[in-house]
């Protein structure tokens, strides 16, 4: 088990983060074109498929920027998040953009009580969103309670190596200081800004954070009568987490300037429920 106050130290950040994420994460852009997607979804797209009168369940929403993308395209998406302030932000978000999506408020574990079991055809969970679970196994279990047989999980993910390295060097070398397995207790920080511009720092700047190597994911996922259908490594990350070793493309994804070869930033990983 992991420290019991992780889940509110991390829900407290969160609620803090809303107000600057409102005005930092494009929502005039979406609103402006009924067609537009978020970068992260248009990054996704390609792999995600056609997802037209799928039932559609997205894990950790936020403000919901990539759930009304999901919508967007032919999806019934559900929203799911623990922070009532982003979740206030998704409806706003989804009643101006006149669509029809549903927003849910539970953390990850509580899933299937508060959206129902084997009711879904596709599990969407995108970047930066694993790392605030503490536990990849009971993840997993989530997963598979939600999908129906035959049903999808969608993943993609800051690669567990990123999430090892310390604040960029001066010589440029990339240094692991953090754990790349899961730890019971965690990993805290203190970062006063979020991944966005903005001004003022955050009211609650503490976070507890879990790493989970890419075996320990799909372990978890195998163990649960998941089959593995995809997998596939990017050199790019839709935030700057090395300050200046990095550069930004037009894609709004992040890459480094030199030695681009030397690691993943993210992955996409997909699986079907088979069981």
């Amino acid at each position: 088990m992991a420290e019991p106050d992780h889940r509110a130290v991390n829900l407290s950040n969160w609620e803090s983060r809303v107000a600057h994420h409102v005005t930092g994460y494009g929502i005039d852009r979406l609103l402006a074109d009924p067609h537009a997607l978020s970068y992260v979804v248009s990054f996704d797209r390609p792999r995600l498929g056609d997802l037209h009168g799928l039932d559609v369940a997205h894990l950790q929403c936020h403000i919901g920027t990539d759930t009304i993308s999901l919508a967007r395209l032919g999806g019934r998406a559900t929203g799911l998040d623990f922070s009532p302030s982003a979740l206030a932000a998704a409806r706003d978000l989804n009643a101006r953009a006149g669509l029809d999506v549903v927003f849910v408020e539970s953390a990850v574990e509580g899933a299937v009580d508060a959206l129902g079991a084997e009711r879904f055809d596709l599990v969407y969970t995108g970047v930066g969103a694993l790392n605030w679970l503490s536990s990849i196994s009971a993840w997993a279990d989530v997963v598979v309670r939600l999908l129906r047989p035959g049903g999808r999980l969608f993943l993609r993910e800051g690669h567990p190596m990123l999430w090892t390295l310390s604040d960029p060097r001066d010589d440029g070398l990339l240094v692991i200081e953090y754990p790349y397995f899961e730890t019971r207790a965690g990993t805290r920080f203190r970062e006063v800004k979020s991944y966005v511009d903005h001004e003022g720092d955050l009211a609650q700047p503490e976070t507890v954070e879990f790493n989970h190597g890419l075996g320990e994911i799909i372990t978890a996922l195998l163990d649960r009568g998941m089959q593995l259908t995809q997998l596939v490594e990017h050199d790019s990350v839709p935030w700057n987490p090395l300050g200046d070793a990095m550069t930004e493309g037009d894609d709004e994804e992040w890459r480094l300037i030199e030695g681009a070869d030397r690691l993943a930033l993210s992955y996409t990983m997909q699986a079907v429920k088979t069981r």
